[in-house]
């Protein structure tokens, strides 16, 4: 009994804090819904995958480095290594601080990609606190107007602090949504600075090989992908 009364009170607290619940739920919607989008879609595997690994280390070891072999391992195994070493491989043959350049930039795209859903998230940790400043704003000028106009005799003190506690609901749910959701938010950025560290140190692996290979000359986009090279013209 003591339980259901609590949840009443609960909810009977929730509907005085006025219309300006509802956008702060919402927002407490947005912030559950992304960050569990969010922690399924940051898994280690979306970074480097393990077989994506297995098949780089299948290689032979004392092999002339091959990039259309490396390049068929990212179209099978996709993943944001995958895709940066793919842009990288298409620039082979190029100056050499052009294709780190292309490696920085595939960097930022699949980062921007990452970030994305994370943005609602950092939205809710600024906007749900102004909604409850806005609501305990309203509230407390609805609470000193009612006070100034009681009737002589009336208890003025006792009105204006249920006014005010009512009022600071909505500031109260503001800090409720705002405080968890700048916690996920923040453990999600730290899951993808973890995740662009174990690309990087695959690409600190494979850098000085490309390296070394660029005096072989450029190959093209279509031999990466293993498609036969057009036979030249007989004259």
């Amino acid at each position: 009994m003591k339980a259901l009364n609590s949840a009443q009170s609960l909810w009977q607290l929730y509907l005085a804090g006025g219309f300006l619940m509802w956008p702060i739920t919402a927002m407490s919607l947005v912030v559950v819904a992304f960050g569990i989008e969010r922690l399924i879609a940051l898994r280690r595997s979306r970074f480097v995958p393990p077989k994506f690994i297995g098949a780089m280390h299948a290689l032979p070891a004392d092999a002339a480095f091959d990039p259309r072999k490396i390049y068929r391992i990212c179209k099978e195994h996709p993943s944001v290594v995958a895709s940066v070493i793919r842009t990288m491989l298409e620039k082979i043959g190029r100056p050499f601080s052009e294709v780190e350049h292309s490696v920085d930039v595939a960097k930022e795209r699949e980062a921007s990609k990452l970030y994305a859903n994370i943005r609602p998230i950092s939205l809710a940790v600024t906007v749900t606190p102004l909604l409850g400043l806005l609501g305990t704003v309203q509230g407390m000028i609805l609470a000193f107007y009612t006070t100034a106009n009681l009737e002589a005799g009336a208890n003025r003190a006792a009105e204006l602090a249920q006014g005010i506690y009512v009022a600071l609901i909505t500031t109260f749910a503001g800090l409720c949504v705002a405080i968890p959701a700048a916690m996920i938010a923040h453990f999600l950025e730290g899951r993808i600075l973890a995740g662009f560290r174990s690309v990087d140190d695959v690409m600190d692996g494979l850098l000085p090989q490309i390296e070394r290979y660029e005096n072989r000359g450029r190959v093209t986009a279509a031999q990466l992908a293993g498609e036969p090279r057009p036979e030249a013209k007989k004259p």
